[in-house]
């Protein structure tokens, strides 16, 4: 009867072990606190910018539009089979102009 009840025992506290063992395993894992206590920064820097000179920009504003006002009649040439050399870097120039006018406009 010892036996028995010692069997009995050990089978409860096998399965018992093998089900908690079980349910450990189904939770994830927590992953460790961070050692770096400083707040997290985003990152956008709040810094004030450095505005660009009005005049400048404004410069930079009629350069783009005396640029792609020539741009029609390059393509014109170009449908002819005539495109002039400096077309492409007339292009470039605009697309920089374009970039620099957003990024200074755009907060």
């Amino acid at each position: 009867m010892i036996t028995r009840l010692r069997a009995s025992a050990q089978t409860l506290l096998m399965a018992a072990l093998i089900g908690s063992f079980s349910m450990a395993q189904s939770r994830f894992p927590v992953p460790p606190e961070s050692a770096d206590k400083s707040p997290t920064t985003s990152t956008k820097d709040n810094s004030p910018r450095v505005r660009t000179d009005p005049l400048q920009l404004e410069r930079e504003a009629r350069e783009l539009e005396e640029l792609s006002q020539t741009i029609p009649a390059d393509i014109a040439q170009a449908n002819h089979g005539l495109l002039p050399k400096d077309t492409l870097e007339k292009l470039k120039r605009i697309e920089k102009l374009a970039k620099h006018l957003r990024s200074e406009l755009n907060p």
